[in-house]
C-alpha cells in the first residue's frame, strides 16, 4: 500500500510468534515502501537515519529506529519530515523543492 496523503508515521512494532521476533504488517509495509516506492537520497553520518524522497506526493520521509537500544537496532519508523532547513543540516546536500 502506497503512502497516503494524510499519513504523517507508520511505526513497526515486533511480535513473539511461535518462539521467535517477528515484525509486524507496518514492518513489512515500510520494507516495502523503502525498496519499491521511496527513492533512497541520503543517511546522516550515525546510519541511523536514512532519508527518502516520495516522487508520487512529492515530500521527505525519515527511515529510523526509535528503539535502537534493542538488538538489530529495533523495529523501523518512517515519518515524514517536511521542515527542509533541519533535513538540510543532517544530511547537508541540496533537497527538492
Amino acid at each position: 500500500m502506497k503512502i497516503q496523503p494524510n499519513e504523517y508515521r507508520i511505526t513497526g512494532k515486533w511480535e513473539f510468534v511461535n518462539g521467535e521476533m517477528i515484525g509486524d504488517r507496518n514492518c513489512k509495509r515500510i520494507e516495502f515502501l523503502t525498496s519499491e516506492i521511496l527513492e533512497e537520497v541520503a543517511s546522516d553520518e550515525s546510519g541511523w537515519y536514512t532519508l527518502f524522497f516520495n516522487t508520487e506526493l512529492g515530500n521527505y520521509w525519515e527511515l529510523s529506529y526509535p528503539q535502537s537500544e534493542l538488538h538489530g537496532g529495533g523495529p523501523p519508523e518512517l515519518s515524514r519530515n517536511d521542515d527542509l532547513d533541519q533535513l538540510q543540516a543532517r544530511y547537508n546536500f541540496q533537497l527538492h523543492g
